[in-house]
């Protein structure tokens, strides 16, 4: 506490036996104990005090830099709404008509589409990147070939017909198999 080694406190005690005497020393080292206390209180306030200040002066500077960014944020919120522009949207896809406009035809068939000569895949992309590498639209509506058509019912009945007649193979090659044995016993 105050770097005081024991037998420093044996020689001030000692002193103090000499100087105070033996019938007042028990008061004396409760008036010194109580003076203690009181200067252990009076210091840990103080630092709290001091500690409470330094807390206050921070959140003094922690609501300033909030009010300043709180400022900010409403000059940013008339610039983009995502909820309005959705609607905006919206809106006008509803309202606008109808029929779609016709693109212009190309000029050059091997840029057209395949609406309009019977070209692969391929060549239906490559005609789109190339429509977007001079700046054109490209047609939206590509026409993508059909899935096969197939019967789920007629797949479910193929599959359960097969499935019986490998069963069926395979209670024949048992049956065969269990008849071989009695042939050679006999």
């Amino acid at each position: 506490m105050l770097d005081m080694s024991w037998g420093e406190i044996m020689v001030i005690g000692a002193a103090a036996l000499i100087v105070i005497g033996p019938k007042d020393l028990p008061k004396a080292l409760r008036t010194v104990g109580q003076m203690t206390g009181k200067l252990r209180r009076m210091a840990s306030e103080f630092q709290g005090q001091f500690n409470e200040a330094i807390r206050e002066a921070e959140l003094d500077e922690v609501k300033k830099q909030l009010q300043g960014v709180n400022d900010s944020v409403p000059s940013l919120n008339t610039s983009f709404n995502p909820i309005q522009t959705i609607r905006d949207e919206l809106k006008t896809s509803i309202e606008a008509p109808a029929t779609p406009e016709k693109a212009p035809e190309p000029a050059d068939p091997q840029i057209a589409g395949p609406e309009t000569t019977a070209e692969s895949p391929q060549a239906a992309s490559d005609a789109s990147v190339q429509a977007a590498v001079e700046g054109r639209a490209a047609d939206p509506l590509v026409e993508l070939p059909l899935p096969p058509s197939v019967d789920p019912a007629a797949e479910i009945a193929d599959s359960l017909r097969r499935e019986a007649e490998y069963e069926a193979q395979q209670a024949a090659l048992a049956e065969h198999l269990s008849e071989k044995p009695d042939a050679k016993v006999g």
